[in-house]
Order: C-alpha cells, then sequence, then structure tokens
C-alpha cells in the first residue's frame, strides 16, 4: 500500500520505517478508497451535498470484488500484483497479516494457481467481535463464504491468543489442526538505564494508541482516588503517549477525562516515534496497560511493556486475555473489577513496588519476559516451515 495512504488517515512512524532491513524488498501495490480521499477539493459534488448517498453507493461498489467495506476494490489489484512477483521470483510462502481481510487474497491467488502454501496471520478476527465476543459475520453471508473458502485453502491460520483461535476451532472443527496461537511478542528486548529517581516522584506512564475503548475515565478516576488515599501517588505523575484514536480526532469520552487531567497532574504528550521509544520508557518507573473491555483481547504493548522489567498496573477487564498473559509476570498488578476503589488500589500497590524496585528485581521480571519476545514467537513456525520448505538447509543448520 503507499505510503501517502498511511500519511492521509492512519498515520506513520518514519523512525521504524528506517529500520527496515535492506534486504527486504517493498513493493507498493496501487490502492484509492474514498474512505482515505481527506482532500476536500477531490469530493465530488455527490459525496459533499449528499454524503450518505455517496458512501452507500461507494460501499456497493468497494465490495464487488471482496466482501469488505474500504477495501474490497483492492483485490483485483492485490491478485496481479500477486502473480508478477511470482512470475518474476517464485515464491515458496506466503504470510497474509489482517486486517484488512483482503491482505488475504495474495495467498489465496498464489495458493489455488500455482500451489504455494498460504498462512493467514489474524491479527484481529473477522467473524467476530473482540469486545463483545458477538459474530458479527454470519457463516451464510458472502463475507462468512469466503472466510470459509480462506480458512480451507490455508496451510495455516495465525491467531494472537487462545480464546480468539478457540473460538474459531469451534466455528471451523473440520480445520482446528490448522489453527495456530502465534503471539504479537515485541520485536527487541529494550535496553535503557534505570531512571534514577532519587527522591525525585515518581512517574506513571502509558505508550500506545488512546482509543474511544480505553476507559479512560475510569482511569483518571482511580488514579484520583489513589492520591486521595497515598501520599506516594499524590506526588506521582501520569504520562501518555500516544494519538488520539486512529485519527487524531479525540472523541467526547477522552474530552471528558482530559478535562480532568491538570488537576491530577497527568500529562497528554503525544505520539512517539520509534526511535524515540526507549528514552521515554527510561523516564518511566511504572507502566500503565489499559484495554477495552473483552476476553478476546490481547493488546500488542503488553509484551513490549513486559520487556522493560517495570511494575505494570492493569486497569481493563479482569477477564481480559491479557490477566492470563500476565498473571505470572513479576510486578504485574491488575485491578480486580474495573470500580474506582479497585483501580485505585492496584495503582497504590503498583507504585509501593516501583519505589522498592532494585536492579535485582528488573533483572528478574525482564528475564521472565524474555517468552514473550517476538522471535520466541515465530522461531517455532519458521523452523518448521523451513524444514518443508529446504530440508537440506534445515538439516545443514542442525
Amino acid at each position: 500500500m503507499p505510503r501517502e495512504v498511511f500519511e492521509m488517515s492512519t498515520g506513520v512512524d518514519l523512525t521504524l520505517e528506517a529500520q527496515v532491513d535492506p534486504s527486504i524488498e517493498i513493493v507498493r501495490v496501487p490502492f484509492t478508497s474514498g474512505a482515505f480521499a481527506n482532500d476536500l477539493s477531490d469530493w465530488s459534488w455527490l459525496r459533499a451535498h449528499a454524503p450518505e448517498v455517496w458512501n452507500t453507493i461507494q460501499s456497493v461498489r468497494e465490495q464487488r470484488a471482496f466482501p469488505e467495506r474500504n477495501y474490497g476494490g483492492w483485490r483485483p489489484v492485490l491478485e496481479e500484483a500477486a502473480r508478477r512477483i511470482h512470475l518474476n521470483a517464485p515464491v515458496d510462502l506466503t504470510i497474509g497479516t489482517a486486517n484488512p481481510n483482503v491482505d488475504f487474497i495474495p495467498g489465496y491467488v498464489l495458493s489455488t494457481e500455482f500451489g504455494v502454501p498460504a498462512i493467514m496471520d489474524h491479527r484481529d478476527a473477522w467473524s467476530v467481535d473482540i469486545y463483545s465476543g458477538r459474530r458479527v459475520i454470519e457463516p451464510s453471508s458472502r463475507a462468512g463464504r469466503w472466510e470459509r473458502t480462506l480458512v480451507q485453502d490455508a496451510a495455516e491460520v495465525w491467531f494472537v491468543n487462545r480464546p480468539i483461535r478457540d473460538w474459531y476451532a469451534r466455528e471451523y472443527p473440520e480445520f482446528a489442526d490448522r489453527l495456530l496461537v502465534v503471539e504479537n511478542g515485541y520485536d527487541r528486548a529494550l535496553t535503557f538505564p534505570v531512571r534514577e529517581r532519587g527522591e525525585s516522584p515518581l512517574v506513571f506512564g502509558y505508550i500506545g494508541t488512546i482509543s474511544g475503548a480505553i476507559p479512560l475515565q475510569e482511569l483518571v478516576a482511580g488514579w484520583a482516588l489513589a492520591r486521595e488515599r497515598s501520599p506516594l501517588v499524590r506526588d506521582a505523575r501520569m504520562d501518555l503517549y500516544g494519538y488520539l484514536d486512529h485519527l487524531g480526532v479525540p472523541g467526547a469520552n477522552m474530552v471528558q477525562a482530559m478535562e480532568h487531567f491538570a488537576d491530577n497532574d497527568i500529562r497528554y504528550l503525544g505520539p512517539v516515534g520509534r526511535g524515540d521509544i526507549e528514552a521515554t520508557y527510561a523516564s518511566f518507573d511504572a507502566l500503565v496497560l489499559t484495554f477495552g473491555a473483552g476476553r478476546f483481547i490481547t493488546g500488542g504493548k503488553v509484551y513490549e511493556y513486559a520487556s522493560t522489567g517495570l511494575p505494570i498496573v492493569s486497569v481493563h477487564d479482569p477477564e481480559n486475555e491479557t490477566s492470563s498473559t500476565l498473571a505470572s509476570y513479576p510486578g504485574w498488578h491488575g485491578a480486580s473489577s474495573m470500580t474506582t476503589s479497585a483501580i485505585a488500589d492496584a495503582i497504590i500497590t503498583t507504585a509501593i513496588d516501583a519505589a522498592a524496585q532494585t536492579d535485582k528485581n528488573r533483572e528478574t521480571a525482564r528475564a521472565y519476559a524474555e517468552r514473550f519476545s517476538r522471535a520466541a514467537q515465530l522461531t517455532p513456525r519458521i523452523e518448521d516451515w523451513t524444514s518443508r520448505l529446504a530440508p537440506d538447509l534445515s538439516e545443514e543448520k542442525q
């Protein structure tokens, strides 16, 4: 997808792009969608004067090729690109990461037309809402039929956690053996010096998208109560980094919560470039982990947070899968419920832990978190596919 699409919609991290290995060839596949045309001068008369009508017509057009709003029209271009790339340099294995789910099309094409094994890498689910657990695509619908076709054709289907994988296994029992859990993981261990706090107040930190699903008002209320109950928290500060929602526009719940930031020593400091991530983590004594409710949710930040070795306070529904992931992490303190009092208790416990943390405590936590590295998650799958596709090479490594 062209960089301009991300620049005009979700935003880009140029510091992360600069870290892409030079040996990786990036092929930009042309993409156009009215949803990402933010320049009003490019809008048609119909879109400007009758947006509801335009949206309906646009949705029908985009989903003719593939049943996915905003992205469905990309299918023909992706198919052509997949064939061209394979004919120029034969592909041994494809991995498509969703969403959008149309990203699975190149693998499907090369699998059905050329016999190339395809992996579906689900970072989210297509048929189930990860917040409510409700099915959002019916099996008999066009999208439902497409998902079954893709799962049936795939060599493997990866999911970020056990609850999502098990949900799909119940829906597709005949394909359960190819449904695997490959967690997000962190890219590399963060290396930064322990903050020399001395007598200075504690700093709690959050890094991540601040979406409308995050219980920001509950977090602020719990933090305010913790400040009333604990002198340690009363002297502390909370710094929040990240985009306000995915498009940079705060919702009403965010605005209401942010009205209480100044009174409670909370600062919103904007997004952090990947190149500045270590310096930002180095400014914290403890981390705040917060997500929307839902047992299917395991945010990617949980693994990176753990790699720091810092104490972590979880402010989310206890049934969130993150609770299981971090249950044995040294220094993790999850709110027992989403009540103001329970959140305050968890914050206070985390503050006590952060104030007393030693270098040894931190190294113990970092050692535990090594299981969450992306390499630890992917290595078994890489080794398995290497042995299948290049057995001679696999034997040489052994």
